[in-house]
């Protein structure tokens, strides 16, 4: 192992951690087996890159900083939109603030982190949904709903949404909900995710009709109301 890489490595995790303590984020200290397709941060998987490139000034660290201390709540709740798990997320938020340290002095609008970010877990999610089907079987038994749901419905439409998600193929699932979480466009959806927007559009539609027409789907009145308004 890089003897500099593995410091800066320990050095952005206890500062992110640190971060998560001032914001007043839990960190739950459970024994629980990672899932195989979890991307974690690893010194071990990174190539050693020059120490100008690896790590940024001390103010761009200031900045990283507080960045992440008035922002990572809302990407914390993207990451858990993409996942459905509360740990997943976790890692998952990890890897990609890792992923922009390393090119913060490289990003040189500064507004455009935000995207930057949501691509990069996007792209990190969607690789870790490929490489993970690369080992899965067939199977007839339907995914269980994540037990964190009601933490996350914050309005009538994204309950309906949450519920519905569990039944539909992952990348149709991350269309919606960069579209319908994020506020995405048609087009920022097709360039993150490096398609074209008549795909975005055509696979969304599918994707509402696929629920809307799915009888196994426990909707309430006023849920399944809002639902027809959303698929109309």
């Amino acid at each position: 192992m890089n003897t500099l890489h593995s410091t800066t490595t320990s050095a952005v995790v206890t500062r992110l951690h640190d971060v998560n303590r001032r914001a007043g984020v839990r960190t739950v200290a459970v024994a629980r087996p990672r899932p195989a397709h979890v991307v974690a941060i690893d010194a071990n998987q990174y190539q050693a890159v020059p120490a100008a490139e690896q790590t940024p000034s001390s103010t761009s660290e200031a900045e990283f900083t507080a960045y992440v201390q008035e922002r990572r709540a809302a990407l914390y709740a993207t990451a858990f939109h993409l996942t459905g798990d509360r740990y997943e997320a976790e890692d998952l938020l990890q890897s990609a603030l890792f992923s922009t340290y390393r090119a913060w002095d490289r990003i040189s609008d500064k507004a455009a982190v935000g995207g930057y970010l949501r691509r990069t877990m996007t792209n990190l999610h969607i690789s870790a949904w490929r490489r993970r089907k690369l080992n899965e079987y067939p199977t007839e038994e339907l995914p269980e709903t994540a037990s964190d749901t009601d933490a996350m419905r914050g309005t009538e439409l994204r309950a309906v949404l949450w519920q519905a998600l569990t039944r539909i193929p992952e990348p149709q699932r991350t269309m919606l909900v960069l579209r319908y979480y994020e506020g995405r466009t048609d087009p920022e959806i097709a360039e993150i995710l490096g398609i074209s927007v008549g795909t975005v559009k055509s696979s969304i539609w599918r994707s509402l009709r696929r629920l809307r027409e799915d009888e196994a789907l426990s909707f309430g009145r006023d849920e399944a109301e809002s639902f027809e308004e959303l698929v109309a």
